[in-house]
Order: structure tokens, then C-alpha cells, then sequence
């Protein structure tokens, strides 16, 4: 039997004492009354479940009507109460309004007012009405508040209390507030004489409490109403429900819902055919597939099974009460498998349920299903792993992994050389290089990987036409492929390889490369269904063959511009002994970028930078701030200033970047600038949202230099940037970092600097050595965001290396300064370019004197060069000029320059500092083009620039 016969069975055995062959009387049509209906011989009545099941229509629809109506009777009596009270107090409301405007308009009324005693005269006409009008009291009072008549005696004489100004301005009102009768609806009108004027009031209340007796007296009758209103409706619906219960056998309305549901799947959704016969070969249903399998008339129901033209076989077997399991019939020139099965113990009728099923369509459609099942699946797989990594020959592996062994035995992928490298791919046709070769042991006759493969012109590879797809069933039959290399292709055949599909690997309409799909030994050959399914594959494979080539053309454009923006090597300097480590991120490239800058006066400049983000505009960023800092370091300024500079440089070029293209602002970069002055081992550091850099002294302590916290480059918050300073002993390492080092996703930044803190902690070590370790400790498993590392430990310059003077401000001191300097160059052993530093010397002293202020100081700087400065207490800076032939001065920074590898100027908070730096070796030659004695005194008696 099939399993829509069980199913159709307990679909059935759901309906205890209910059958759907009662000889064609429908269920429900009048026979749910009847209890004395019995089962047929050896069947057995499946007995009644609860009238009252909690799972019951009639429960529940019982159950709904009483909620019903009890909601409306409750909705009822509580608004006839509401409505009934307001009614109520609307009436009290007009009836003190009439009674207070009818006494105040009384005749006599004026007359006992102004008499001698008002409350006698007052007091009996106020009872009076009041007991006619039915309100609790009239009070009447005059305009001084005191009370002349009220139906408590004790409350006569007393001052009344109440918002009563309105009636007395001449105008009634109807108000409900608590007096001294308590809360109490009250009305009040003006006693007015003949001139209109108001002399009295008059207010008559009635209580609230009053009003509240009058509807409680209602409400037993609304009550004993409305019981007997639920008590007819409940038993209503009592009596339909009842009938209900009798009409749907006890059953629930889930269980209804998901008969008449089987009931519509039955004949019109299952693909399986069902018949319904009753007693006597009588034909009671028959669903849509069976009617199609039967090719049945449309007027079959109802008409004998031997009047349908069926089989003999068949309609014997139908109208007979014989069981059958999967017998075979044969209907036109289908073979159907034919399952019967009486319905006698599922209900009070006889009858039988027979089942079709076309096994011959079965049996196709599914190995059809299963093929398409196992395609299906091998597709999804691909999607999940071909293009795991945007790497070109890691895609190409993955498509001929994916492929092997579940729909080729063998599969090779050949790329051309620019896609490998990331370029775009030229004309088809071209050489290939095999990229990934899956399924062969080591011994296979095909090319290995790498191989460069070239086609024998005039062969189906060498042509146009091979960047279409084709099949080959049978290789050995191929001869245009066998002609390409007939040895090679011996050798393939021989290893049982028998059929082969070719397929492009197309991208954007451009071929990448061809993938080469191989069958052997009892394998079926490939045919057009697996054709096509080849190029879906390889289609989706060309995606992320092109994703990844893109990739790859771009992450070496980026790498290439930015090992073009980064320093290639470091600077010669003497302040610092450093070393570096860079790694860029895996996903791309980024904008960290550092940077050691010489500058005068034997100090150096530390830089490290972060531009968010990652790509070629992350550094492009990087060079334009690199070049920045490098150009603001020229004009040798603070820490605070050059970043000053810079944030105003990131400004405007964001704003000159607006231009309606969606061009990403630099706003987010930081910046750390640090400058070391090995003279003295003072540190000067700004920060532009940067992390602080780390200090580890000789001792292996290590603290972290927290400068003022300022915002990131381009914010525009106009906040001044600050600078912070510290001695260093000789032998420190400052390291300085990005966030990419400290900072992941799974750790935190406070867990990283403490990391941090760790690995730089201990025993003195050189700044290559730090890196190792640093690296080695914090680097995590997969950097997501660049990593910079720059460690530089501090020399101190030799005290003897450095010689100072003090000069007054009068020109005789020139001559014993220029001396002094003269023995110290010759102590040095530097007496080869005395000349030019006498010369330098001259011009900047005499210079400082003329046009400066105190304090002047001259300083000689023996480094890998010399380096003369001369500092006064002026900010004005020299220019240099071209003078004219009569001109008297002019020519001193000219000449300085000529005698200088570099010269420039400084300014500190004392003034400012001329300094200039000449080299140190054989080829620093005095002049001869002028006798040092002659230039010399020309200089001395003009004292002149």
C-alpha cells in the first residue's frame, strides 16, 4: 500500500462514526442525528469523543457566544447606569436652577430684605419652596456673604462660603462643589432691585448623595434585566452548540481545517491517484491524477467501474473486495502500481480506497531528481568555496577541487599571464600558464602546474572559436585534439581518460583562461546537459577569478604608490640609533606611515601616522601628509606648530576635494611628531589623536609619554595643538606606533599597552632587538588595520663636541668671539675650514648685534658636521637678497650661503637662532678666490651684511 493510503487512512480514522461513502448522502446532511447506525460485519465503531473536548467547534463556539454575551449585557447595564445618572444629575442641575431664579424673582422677596429682620420674614417662604421645588435648601444671603435663610438653622447668620462672585455680578450659574451640605450640586441666582442693581443671592442645592440613592433604587430592576437577558442567551447558544456538536462529530477546528485541506489535496494536489469505490463497483471519487492516469470521463463519479472503459483487469480488480499491494495494471501505455484497501473499519459504510502510481514516470524522474539533487548541491558548495580568498591560483585550485570527484575526474584550469598578475586579459587565443591541476596522481601525462601552454597553430585551442564551450565524448575519436601533441595525448588515453569539456572561464564578456574538465575509466562521457552544467560552474568561478584579479591589481597599485610615498631608507643622523618594522593589513593596504627626519642643531624629528581607512586613497593620504610634515619640518618649528599646520593643510584639502564626486575627507588621521635634541636629551612631543609613545629607560622601566590630548587631523575644532616635554638619559628607546599593533578585535586598547608595557619591560636591548620582540609579542594572528613600528634609542652629543659662548652686544667682541671659535675648530682638528666658519661666524654676530636684542649666544655643534648658531633675543628673521653695485650691504647671507652646505632660521620663545651647517672632510676647501686676511678686515671695518 502507498503512504498516501496510510495517510488517507488515519485521515479517516479522525472522524469516528463518519464516513464518506454513506452511499452518496453527504455527512452532515440530516444523518448526524442518528445513533443506531451500526458497522458493517468485522468492523469496529470508533467511539464518540467528548461532547464538551476542550479541542470541540461547539465548545469553543459556546463558549464565544456567552463571552459575547455577557460582554453586551455588562456594556448595557453600565451604560443605562452611567446614562441614568447623568440624566439624574442633569435634572438636579435644572430643577435648583428653576428654584433659585423662582425665589429670587418672588414677589415680596425685596420687601423682606430691606426689612428689620430678614430671616424671619425669609426663612418660612425658603421652606416652603424648597418643599415644593424638592431641593435640599434655598440659602439665601446678601453681598456681604451671611447667611439669612437655609434649611439647617445652625447654618443662618454664618458667612457663607462658595465661588458665588459670578451670581453676584448679576449672573446665574450651575456648579458642583462641596458646601455645607456636603458635595452638592448647586444653583445659584441674583436678587436684583428695581435698578437692576444685585442686592442679595439666592443659591438652592441639591446633594450629590442624594442624586446617588435616586439611581441605586434602579438598579435592582436593571440587574434582575440583565440576568435574564444572559440566562436566554446562554441557553441559545447551549442549543446551538449542541447541534453543532451533533453536525461536526465532537471535532475540533484544527482538526476540520486540516480534513477539508487533505480533502482539496486529495483530489486536486497529490501527485498519486485516488479512487473511491463503493459497494456494488460503484464509482464515489476520483481525484485529478487518477482521472489523468485512467484518462476517466468527466461524469465518472456516480457511474459503475465497468462503464469507464478501464482495463478488464483492472475494473475487475475495482469492483471486486479483493486487497491488492503494488500490483502492476497496465492503462494505455502506462504501467501502474495498484494498491486497494477497504475502509470498513474507518467507517459505518463499505467501501474500498485504491491507489495509482505511475512507476515507469517514477522511476525516470527520479534518477532525474537525484542527478539534479547532486548538481544543485555540488553548486552550492562551489559558491561557498571558490573565491574564499581573492587570490587568482587559490580560486583557480578551489574550482578544480570543488569539481573532482563529483562531476569530473580530472580537471586542469589554464589562465592567462596578465590575469595571473593582476592585469586585465588580452585577446583570446593567447598563451596560457596552467594555474591548478586536480584528481591525477603524481605520474599524470598532462602539463604540470606552471607550465606555459602554447596551441599547435591550426588546432581547435590555437582558433577563435575555442572561447565557446565544447564537449568531446570520445577522445579517441578526436582527432584535431590528438593532433596538438599526439604523444602527450597517447599517454592521456592510455591512463583510461576517455572524454573531455572545455569551457571558458568568462568574466564582464572577457575570457580569463579555460578550465578543462576530464573523464576516465567507467565514468559516463560527458554530454550537453553536463556541458552546460560545466559552464554555470565555471562561470561562477570566473567571478571570483575576475573578483580576485581586480583585487590583485589593486593591492599592488596601492603597495606599489605607497612603498613610493615611504621612506626607503633611513636618514645618516648621530642623535638616534633606529630601527622600524611595517606590515600592512591582509585586506589591504592602509595609511600608516612613518618617517625619521634630521634636523639642525644635532636633533632629529620622529614621525608616525594613521589615515583611516584602507586602499588607494588611504595612501595617496599618507604620501600627501608624509610630503606635508617633510615641508613643514624645513621651516623647523614645534611640535605644536607643525601639526597646527598641518590640521589647517587637511582642512583645506577636504574642502577643496568637495566637488560632487564622492571623494572620502582625510578627517580621521592622527599624527605623533616627536623631535630629540641630542644636546641636551630634551623630547618634545605634540600628538594630533595619536597614541602616546612608549619610553623605556636603561633601567627597564617603561612608561608611556601622555602628551595633552588633542583631536584628530581635519576636525576643524580649532583647538590649539600642545606640546609636551621630558629629559631622556642616553641609552632610552622611544617607540612609537599604530594602533593596529595594540588594538584588534580581540583585544582591547588598555590590554595592548599593557602588552606593550611587557614586551619593552626588562633588560636593555637595541632598537632591532625591540622590534623582534614587540613584534613577535603583539602581532596577532591575522592584522586587520596596518601595523607601524619605530624604535630609536638616545645618544647623547659629547659635551667636549660642543662649545658656547656669550656675546655682548657691542661690535669689538666680534673679533675675540671669531678667535675663540678659531682655537676650538683647531682643537677639533677642523682647521680646513676655519676660513668659512670665520666668515659664517662674522656675518651671523655681527648681524645679531646690529639688528638683534640680548641675550646673544654663539654655539659650535661638532657632529658628522659643523654646525655654527648664533641666537639672539630678536623674532626678526634675515632674508637673503640680491644686492646692487651700490648697495652697502646686502651681501652677507649671500655670502654665508655660499660657504654653507644649509643655513636657516629657528624661533624658540627667547627669540630666534641662525644656524648653518658645513661639511666635514677633504673636500671642504677654503676659497682662494679672495685672500682670507683681506676678507676678513673688509668684514671687520664695514660690519655689514
Amino acid at each position: 500500500m502507498s503512504g498516501f493510503s496510510g495517510r488517507f487512512r488515519r485521515w479517516l480514522r479522525r472522524v469516528p462514526g463518519h464516513s464518506a461513502f454513506s452511499g452518496g448522502e453527504p455527512a452532515g446532511s440530516g444523518g448526524g442525528d442518528r445513533q443506531d447506525e451500526r458497522p458493517a460485519e468485522g468492523g469496529e465503531q470508533q467511539p464518540v469523543r467528548p461532547s464538551w473536548s476542550t479541542r470541540s467547534v461547539a465548545r469553543e463556539v459556546f463558549l464565544l457566544q456567552l463571552v459575547l454575551v455577557v460582554l453586551l449585557v455588562a456594556a448595557a447595564v453600565v451604560a443605562f447606569v452611567v446614562q441614568t445618572r447623568r440624566d439624574t444629575m442633569t435634572d438636579a442641575r435644572h430643577r435648583t436652577r428653576a428654584a433659585a431664579e423662582s425665589f429670587a424673582h418672588s414677589p415680596g422677596l425685596q420687601e423682606a430684605l430691606n426689612s428689620a429682620d430678614p430671616t424671619a420674614k425669609l426663612q418660612p417662604l425658603a421652606e416652603a419652596a424648597r418643599k415644593d421645588s424638592g431641593v435640599d435648601a434655598l440659602i439665601v444671603y446678601k453681598l456681604d456673604g451671611i447667611t439669612l435663610t437655609h434649611s439647617d438653622p445652625r447654618q443662618i447668620g454664618k458667612h457663607v462660603i462658595g465661588p458665588y462672585a459670578e451670581a453676584a455680578r448679576g449672573k446665574p450659574f450651575t456648579r458642583t462643589f462641596e458646601g455645607a451640605l456636603g458635595l452638592s450640586v448647586i444653583s445659584a441666582a441674583p436678587v436684583k432691585d428695581s435698578s437692576g442693581r444685585v442686592i442679595a443671592i439666592v443659591a438652592a442645592p441639591v446633594t450629590v448623595e442624594k442624586v446617588q440613592k435616586s439611581v441605586n433604587q434602579q438598579l435592582p430592576l436593571f440587574l434582575g434585566t440583565a440576568v435574564a437577558a444572559l440566562a436566554l442567551a446562554g441557553g441559545g447558544a447551549g442549543l446551538v452548540s449542541r447541534r453543532l456538536r451533533r453536525q461536526t462529530h465532537g471535532l475540533g477546528p484544527a482538526e476540520m481545517t486540516r480534513m477539508y485541506e487533505h480533502h482539496d489535496a486529495v483530489l486536486h494536489a497529490v501527485r498519486e491517484g485516488v479512487l473511491i469505490v463503493g459497494r456494488g463497483g460503484r464509482l464515489l471519487l476520483a481525484n485529478d491524477e487518477a482521472r489523468r492516469l485512467l484518462d476517466l470521463p468527466a461524469d465518472a463519479e456516480g457511474r459503475q467501474v465497468d462503464d469507464l472503459g478501464l482495463d478488464r483487469r483492472t475494473a475487475e480488480l475495482l469492483a471486486s473486495d479483493r486487497i491488492a499491494t503494488d500490483e502492476v495494471h497496465l492503462a494505455q501505455d502506462r504501467l501502474l502500481a495498484v494498491n486497494k484497501r477497504s475502509t470498513t473499519p474507518y467507517g459505518a459504510h463499505q467501501a474500498s480506497v485504491v491507489t495509482l502510481r505511475d512507476t515507469t514516470e517514477l522511476r525516470w524522474l527520479s534518477g532525474r531528481a537525484e542527478v539534479a539533487r547532486e548538481r544543485l548541491r555540488l553548486l552550492y558548495d562551489a559558491g561557498v568555496r571558490i573565491g574564499s580568498t581573492l587570490n587568482v591560483v587559490r580560486t583557480a585550485e578551489e574550482l578544480a577541487q570543488v569539481a573532482v570527484p563529483r562531476f569530473a575526474d580530472i580537471v586542469n584550469v589554464e589562465l592567462e599571464e596578465p590575469v595571473l598578475k593582476g592585469e586585465e586579459p588580452s585577446v583570446a587565443g593567447s598563451a596560457l600558464r596552467r594555474a591548478a591541476l586536480a584528481g591525477l596522481a603524481p605520474d599524470h601525462p598532462l602539463y604540470p602546474v606552471g607550465e606555459l601552454i602554447t596551441a599547435v597553430p591550426g588546432t581547435p585551442a590555437a582558433s577563435a572559436d575555442q572561447v565557446s564551450s565544447m564537449v568531446q565524448p570520445d577522445l579517441a575519436a578526436a582527432s584535431a585534439w590528438r593532433s596538438q601533441d599526439p604523444e602527450r595525448a597517447r599517454r592521456i588515453l592510455d591512463h583510461g581518460v576517455h572524454s573531455l569539456a572545455v569551457v571558458p572561464l568568462r568574466a564582464r564578456g572577457v575570457v580569463l583562461g579555460m578550465v578543462y574538465f576530464w573523464r576516465s575509466g567507467s565514468s559516463p562521457p560527458f554530454d550537453d546537459e553536463d556541458l552546460s552544467f560545466a559552464e554555470e560552474l565555471a562561470g561562477r568561478a570566473a567571478v571570483g577569478i575576475d573578483n580576485a584579479r581586480r583585487f590583485t591589481r589593486e593591492r599592488t597599485m596601492a603597495m606599489t604608490l605607497q612603498r613610493s610615498l615611504m621612506p626607503r631608507g633611513l636618514p645618516d643622523q648621530d642623535a638616534l640609533e633606529v630601527a622600524h618594522r611595517y606590515l600592512p593589513a591582509q585586506e589591504g593596504v592602509g595609511g600608516d606611515w612613518f618617517d625619521v627626519i634630521p634636523l639642525p642643531g644635532a636633533r632629529v624629528a620622529l614621525v608616525v601616522g594613521d589615515v583611516v581607512g584602507h586602499g588607494m586613497h588611504a595612501a595617496a593620504t599618507m604620501g600627501r601628509l608624509r610630503i606635508a610634515v617633510h615641508n613643514f619640518s624645513a621651516l623647523d618649528l614645534s611640535p605644536d606648530e607643525l601639526l597646527g599646520h598641518v590640521d589647517e593643510l587637511v582642512t583645506h584639502i577636504d574642502v577643496q576635494d568637495e566637488d560632487g564626486e564622492e571623494v572620502p575627507a582625510i578627517t580621521g588621521a592622527t599624527c605623533l611628531y616627536v623631535i630629540y635634541d641630542s644636546v641636551s636629551g630634551r623630547v618634545s612631543v605634540a600628538t594630533a589623536g595619536h597614541l602616546p609613545p612608549a619610553v623605556a629607560y636603561p633601567d627597564g622601566r617603561v612608561e608611556f609619554l601622555h602628551s595633552p590630548v588633542s583631536p584628530p587631523l581635519g576636525l576643524g575644532t580649532a583647538l590649539p595643538f600642545q606640546t609636551a616635554e621630558l629629559s631622556l638619559p642616553e641609552g632610552s628607546r622611544l617607540v612609537l606606533y599604530t594602533d593596529g599593533l595594540v588594538e584588534n578585535r580581540s583585544r582591547d586598547l588598555d590590554a595592548g599597552l599593557e602588552a606593550l608595557r611587557a614586551a619593552l619591560a626588562g633588560p636593555d636591548r637595541t632598537p632591532e632587538d625591540t622590534c623582534a620582540t614587540v613584534m613577535q609579542s603583539l602581532l596577532p594572528a591575522r592584522s586587520t588595520d596596518d601595523i607601524a613600528l619605530l624604535v630609536a634609542r638616545t645618544r647623547r652629543l659629547d659635551p667636549a663636541h660642543v662649545a658656547e659662548w656669550d656675546v655682548p652686544r657691542d661690535p669689538s667682541a666680534v673679533g675675540p668671539v671669531r678667535n675663540a671659535c678659531v682655537r676650538q675648530l683647531a682643537d677639533w682638528g677642523l682647521e680646513a675650514i676655519s676660513f668659512g666658519t670665520e666668515l659664517i661666524l662674522s656675518e651671523l654676530i655681527t648681524n645679531a648685534i646690529r639688528h638683534g636684542a640680548e641675550p646673544i649666544h654663539v654655539r659650535l655643534l661638532h657632529t658628522r658636521t659643523l654646525i655654527c648658531e648664533v641666537s639672539d633675543g630678536s623674532s626678526t628673521s634675515p632674508h637673503i637678497r640680491q644686492a646692487k653695485d651700490t648697495d652697502e650691504d646686502g651681501r652677507g647671507l649671500f655670502l654665508v650661503a655660499q660657504f654653507a652646505e644649509h643655513w636657516g632660521t629657528r624661533y624658540s620663545p627667547r627669540g630666534k637662532t641662525i644656524w648653518a651647517a658645513q661639511v666635514i672632510g677633504p673636500e671642504a676647501l677654503p676659497s682662494e678666490e679672495e685672500p682670507s686676511e683681506q676678507l676678513l678686515n673688509h668684514w671687520e671695518q664695514r660690519g655689514q651684511w
